[in-house]
């Protein structure tokens, strides 16, 4: 009946009353191969998923035994039976057209970062076919005739995109294929298959190859643990992440109106206005009328797209704001959050604004991070980082929070390379985000008792859950609060059934950080595995791991001076700069551990480090070209033009002669500074940015903006920071 009306509402209702008469809902089996949601919800809710081709509408487009094989591929890592995958490719066809999609495109992340946000790649392909059915020699064309080799895999162009070597430039050919554990999704008229990005030798050219590689190494050895724990029904354990995006919104005529947003996503220049975050008008403040309008739009197409979006505030800052999702798995996470980032600006467009990714798209306020909720779970239900109340579930919870205490020990020079955006330094450590030093907040009741455990006590008997917290008033509802309180200078600290990685910074795709992540978390469970395997206790190597890993456990305040200097007393590494990360990347623990759990060749160690590389060497130059243009062109002569206008009465004129005066020289200086960067070798040009140029453009930036509050407003050629932070809130 589904099938035969599915055209009409009739069908729709009789469609209905069969579902009703079997148990089963039309949100359950999913009519039109579109799942819907309780009736009595907003329209806006009513659409979510409704552009997404996830299991439940798969379930409903195709038949049972094209749904078994396509899960048995997955299981069995192998090709789908043809025929079966023609089914499956017809079956989506036809769903994305009833949604209007005219094309489809295989949708890659590759190694690529510029203007101040992670960028994805597609090409577009038409769903058009010959007519084989047209005798002519000249067959015309027909819409469809999309099939199960077009689904799956395509060949493209790699020539372009950053290898690090990985290719030679006469060898361009690179494939990609669609993971088929992220949900293909509809917008812009386009079916977009979410996909990984190799080279014709099989090197990951993307952030989602490794990530992927890495999620089938936690899966390996996290069942190896759990076995000899006694869990002998789950047969996958995934890692997920809820990624939490701060993000700044200006006016789009503003945003075009500064080079250096256009060119860097980032402030070169720019004086701080009176009002800064001072006073906190802006941290959960009312939305403005109209980024209010933009982020109800944002929410309904995001909704749509299978992203489960649930909260959306003001930061700290004025004129930024954060939304988060549910967690999900990990590679779908990151797949979503870069769609998100793509979307934003679209609908932005439509409101006339611009949103900005970068860590630190305006100096002396908060900048953005893109905290993600990290934790590991079964596929029997259990969460793998949650106490429970069971000894068992405690005993396990204890294992696996010992192998993440061992895998920031060991691996926090690895961690922190993961963070390394070249914007994320300006957070880094900076009394806004955690420091450059890895360490793990497990919160009091929890480290005395793991120091119980290390002096021979049980695992069991932390239980998590929640205390009392008083309110002096009997009008409010009794409040409930986590039993350890937050600690939002940690770069891990525990979050009740979760561990929260607050390093990662708001213009990076999630997938880097938390692929070096689950690589040293199965790492450390393998030699956990071995352990248990040749007869040690659980609770004894529990207690080995963290006596010989508690220096990495630190509940205090993680943005004072006494905490860098401890860290350093405990031997943890405290990596400042990106350059320093990067260049640790290729060591060979490293290569090591990447090759042991099958995430890179040291071939693709070596060309990932020199594209992290590069890609600090580019962004840099392109600020610093930008900065020297900037005040060239615009802010000079104004500040000429401003002199000027005291000719008559100089007396009036103030320090502005020296001042304008300083700022020629410093200009002139960073020009010269530029000059020098070395050209032919990656580190050399990234040591000499980082210790010359970084202070060059800090200092010339220092003048503009002693200058910048003595030019008269209307000669001075740029959007200010009181216009771009505060002019959409009075619209």
């Amino acid at each position: 009946l589904i099938r035969k009306y599915q055209l009409t509402s009739l069908g729709n209702k009789m469609a209905a009353s069969v579902l009703r008469a079997f148990g089963r809902s039309a949100h359950q089996v999913g009519v039109f191969g579109v799942r819907r949601v309780n009736t009595g919800a907003p329209a806006a809710l009513a659409g979510m998923n409704s552009r997404r081709f996830d299991d439940p509408t798969m379930r409903g487009c195709v038949d049972e035994a094209t749904y078994n094989e396509f899960h048995a591929a997955i299981r069995e890592g192998r090709a789908m039976d043809p025929k079966k995958a023609d089914k499956l490719a017809t079956s989506m066809q036809e769903w994305a057209f009833k949604l209007g999609a005219t094309k489809f495109a295989h949708w890659f992340f590759p190694m690529r970062h510029a203007a101040g946000q992670s960028n994805a790649g597609l090409k577009k392909e038409t769903f058009l076919d010959f007519d084989f059915g047209d005798s002519a020699l000249l067959k015309s064309f027909r819409p469809g005739g999309f099939c199960g080799s077009q689904l799956f895999v395509s060949e493209t162009d790699g020539s372009s995109y950053p290898s690090g070597g990985l290719r030679d430039t006469h060898t361009a050919a690179a494939f990609t294929a669609w993971d088929r554990t992220s949900p293909p999704f509809v917008r812009n008229a386009t079916l977009y298959l979410p996909a990984t990005f190799v080279s014709h030798s099989g090197h990951a050219l993307d952030e989602k190859t490794p990530l992927l590689r890495s999620e089938e190494a936690i899966n390996q050895q996290a069942l190896r643990v759990i076995r000899a724990l006694g869990d002998t029904t789950a047969k996958k354990v995934v890692s997920n992440n809820g990624a939490e995006q701060e993000f700044f919104i200006i006016s789009a005529d503003d945003f075009i109106a500064r080079p250096d947003l256009v060119a860097s996503g980032r402030t070169v220049l720019g004086a701080s206005p009176p009002r800064g975050q001072q006073t906190s008008q802006n941290y959960f403040g009312t939305f403005a009328n109209r980024v209010d309008d933009y982020m109800e739009e944002l929410s309904t197409e995001l909704w749509e797209l299978g992203m489960s979006l649930v909260v959306q505030h003001n930061e700290v800052a004025p004129a930024q704001h954060e939304f988060s999702p549910v967690f999900s798995l990990s590679n779908v996470a990151a797949d979503q959050n870069i769609m998100s980032l793509e979307v934003m600006n679209e609908i932005a467009a439509r409101h006339g604004l611009r949103v900005l990714f970068h860590e630190k798209p305006f100096a002396n306020i908060n900048g953005s991070g893109k905290h993600c909720n990290w934790g590991l779970n079964t596929d029997t239900g259990k969460n793998l980082y949650a106490p429970g109340k069971t000894t068992e579930s405690q005993a396990t919870f204890m294992v696996f929070t010992a192998a993440l205490a061992r895998a920031l020990h060991l691996h926090g020079d690895l961690i922190r390379t993961g963070v390394g955006a070249p914007g994320n330094e300006h957070r880094l450590g900076a009394q806004e985000a955690p420091p450059a030093i890895m360490s793990l907040y497990t919160g009091k009741v929890m480290e005395e008792h793991i120091r119980a455990i290390i002096e021979g006590g049980p695992l069991e008997g932390y239980r998590g859950g929640t205390a009392a917290i008083p309110t002096g008033t009997k009008v409010v509802a009794p409040v409930e609060g986590a039993l350890e309180d937050r600690n939002r200078t940690a770069p891990f600290p525990f979050c009740g059934n979760r561990y929260e990685f607050r390093s990662v910074g708001s213009t990076q795709n999630v997938a880097v950080p938390v692929t070096y992540l689950n690589t040293a978390v199965a790492e450390s469970l393998a030699t956990l595995a071995d352990m248990l395997e040749s007869g040690v206790s659980a609770r004894d190597a529990t207690a080995q791991f963290f006596s010989e890993h508690q220096a990495v456990i630190f509940n205090g305040n993680g943005y004072s001076e006494e905490w860098v200097e401890e860290a350093e007393r405990r031997g943890l590494k405290n990596l400042r700069s990106c350059v320093d990360a990067f260049e640790t990347f290729n060591s060979e623990k490293n290569i090591k551990l990447f090759q042991d759990h099958g995430i890179f060749s040291a071939q693709e160690v070596e060309a990932r480090r020199e594209i992290m590389l590069q890609t600090y060497v580019d962004t840099l130059l392109i600020e610093a070209d930008c900065m020297l243009l900037m005040l060239n062109t615009g802010v000079l002569p104004a500040a000429a033009r401003d002199l000027a206008v005291y000719n008559a009465a100089p007396e009036l004129s103030g320090d502005r002669s020296a001042v304008y005066s300083a700022l020629a020289a410093s200009t002139a200086e960073l020009e010269q500074t530029i000059a020098q960067v070395p050209r032919d070798d990656s580190l050399a040009a990234a040591r000499f940015i980082l210790n010359t140029l970084v202070p060059q453009m800090d200092s010339t930036r220092e003048k503009h903006d002693a200058a910048e509050v003595l030019i008269e407003d209307e000669l001075y050629p740029y959007p200010t920071y009181q216009e771009m932070l505060y002019s959409r809130f009075f619209e």
